[in-house]
């Protein structure tokens, strides 16, 4: 889950991370109030949305005046940023973060993630921070640094004189950088985030070292434990049918194909997409309900489906290991009723009763086709769906 950057800033604070004071507002007076409260005689206005590159995609700018302020924040609040990090029609700015200047001699990138050859939370850090990060990690690679840190003692201080000695640091600065990486790493792993990513991290004039921007990604699996990070949710970022998917408990991500997918099971999910591009179809999702798929999960995972216009058949594939797949194919069966199904239903069954689910699903009177193979049924849906 994606947090806002000034919801993760406010989770730098309560880590005691000094970050450049700011205020979100969700209109444009709103934003110069905000402006008005900080003082000053110039201010950043942000868009808040869950990706980065909104600096090239005109989505920050520096303003030197309140009626700068509320233009660029009408300019931004209600409509989509599109940005190289988003979906083609962008996600909406709902609200404006705005900040204090600050006056900035070099920029940095810093990062926390969880790398997975490790096993272990790395620090990635690099001289060349700033918007063209990524263009450096890709051209010149040597310049990105990288300490990982051991699970029981944390990031040590030897690996952060190693990085401040590395970016160039001297003085305040090498001081902060050394001050600041056991404070992030207390906050990556007190909230159980899966990223933590600050770019620019700014050196300013007076040799000072500051986060000036901040992105957060919470593990999904950890939310359970983390209830005031849940509530930050914000699903106006997402797909709207991901958004429900979350609702209902069932692990859903938006394609851009034709044949919706419906599997118990990430494995055989994965098996299905690559069988169907096989067959020369495109999936319209990744659908899992999990390994004990009840037929109230099928009926949500079919209005799920169905949310998305472009879908023109469905292809459910279910193994039945914990469930049986006569019980599967009832719940199949009630859902197509329930949700008034127009498009071709392509169902194959295997596992615990499949013979009886089948059966079950040829006696229904409903346009339901029972497939024997997976590759029969990834053949079929790529036929009803052309």
């Amino acid at each position: 889950m994606n947090l806002h950057e000034y919801q993760a800033k406010q989770i730098l604070r309560t880590g005691n991370i000094s970050t450049p004071r700011g205020i979100a507002a969700a209109n444009a007076e709103a934003a110069v109030e905000a402006a008005r409260e900080l003082g000053g005689v110039a201010w950043v206005v942000k868009a808040q949305i869950h990706a980065g590159g909104r600096g090239k995609a005109g989505g920050v700018k520096v303003v030197k005046s309140l009626d700068d302020v509320r233009a660029v924040a009408a300019s931004l609040l209600g409509r989509k940023l599109v940005t190289l990090q988003n979906a083609p029609d962008g996600q909406p700015v709902n609200e404006v973060l705005v900040e204090e200047t600050l006056p900035i001699a070099r920029e940095l990138y810093l990062s926390l993630l969880v790398d997975r050859e490790t096993e272990r939370v790395a620090f990635v850090a690099s001289a060349a921070g700033g918007m063209d990060i990524e263009e450096v990690a890709h051209a010149t690679p040597e310049k990105v640094l990288t300490e990982t840190c051991d699970p029981l003692l944390g990031v040590q201080d030897y690996q952060c004189r190693a990085l401040a000695f590395a970016l160039d640091l001297k003085g305040d600065a090498f001081k902060d950088f050394c001050r600041l990486l056991p404070q992030l790493y207390r906050v990556f792993v007190a909230n159980d985030l899966s990223l933590l990513e600050i770019n620019p991290l700014v050196v300013t004039a007076d040799n000072r070292v500051l986060p000036l921007d901040c992105k957060m990604s919470v593990d999904d699996n950890a939310l359970y434990r983390r209830k005031s990070l849940a509530e930050l949710r914000d699903d106006s970022q997402v797909d709207a049918k991901e958004a429900a998917a979350n609702a209902a408990n069932v692990n859903y991500v938006a394609l851009t194909g034709n044949i919706g997918c419906m599997v118990n099971g990430a494995g055989l999910a994965m098996a299905t997409m690559d069988l169907i591009q096989l067959e020369g179809g495109a999936p319209a999702n990744f659908l899992d309900v999990g390994g004990g798929a009840t037929p109230e999960t099928v009926a949500q995972g079919f209005k799920i489906i169905l949310l998305d216009p472009n879908v023109k058949a469905v292809l459910i594939n279910i193994f039945g290991g914990i469930v049986r797949c006569d019980v599967i194919a009832e719940g199949i069966i009630q859902a197509v009723k329930e949700v008034d199904v127009k498009v071709p239903v392509v169902v194959r069954l295997e596992g615990t009763n499949a013979e009886l689910g089948r059966k079950l699903l040829a006696e229904s009177g409903l346009a339901i086709l029972a497939a024997e193979s997976l590759t029969q049924a990834a053949r079929l849906a790529v036929e009803r769906a052309q």
